[in-house]
């Protein structure tokens, strides 16, 4: 795929709506466009992380080992949403395993060619850590909650 074809990909996903132009380019030399087939890992909770995902269509299920519980779904991502933040954050370890639950088509982001351009060009880093840092929280507050029904604590009364 062309570089102008992934340009033009990166700036129809709402994660990077607004993003200024020098940063989509920059952006450009780090993205592949990848599809996953339905039952495929994309990543798994533990190992190294090292990509970052825009998901343009399909389905892919973020899950967590749970002792005495198995694997516990947390949420579903899908068209317009991201996948992986943990490439950003050493030791770069995912924290939850994805599972493509419907045939994923995205654009997947080098972590290692990003983390060294966002060290390169701080305002660029800063709009990505201001993007995921909104992912994460959303992310976080899933887990919380699930955690909770799972555990069957009561809503009313947790420390936030």
């Amino acid at each position: 795929m062309e570089k102008d074809d992934l340009s033009e990909l990166l700036q129809q996903h709402p994660f990077l709506a607004g993003l200024a132009h020098e940063h989509m380019q920059t952006l450009v030399g780090c993205a592949t466009n990848v599809r996953f087939a339905e039952g495929a890992m994309i990543m798994h909770e533990g190992q190294t992380a090292n990509k970052f995902y825009l998901i343009r269509s399909g389905r892919v299920a973020l899950e967590m080992q749970v002792t005495g519980k198995g694997d516990l779904r947390i949420q579903t991502v899908g068209p317009g949403e991201i996948l992986g933040w943990s490439w950003l954050i050493s030791p770069y370890r995912w924290h939850f395993t994805g599972v493509v639950v419907l045939e994923t088509r995205a654009i997947a982001l080098d972590g290692e060619c990003l983390r060294n351009k966002c060290e390169r060009d701080p305002h660029f880093g800063y709009e990505m850590l201001k993007r995921l840092s909104q992912v994460m929280e959303r992310r976080l507050e899933a887990t919380r909650l699930q955690l909770l029904d799972v555990y069957g604590m009561p809503q009313s009364g947790v420390a936030q």
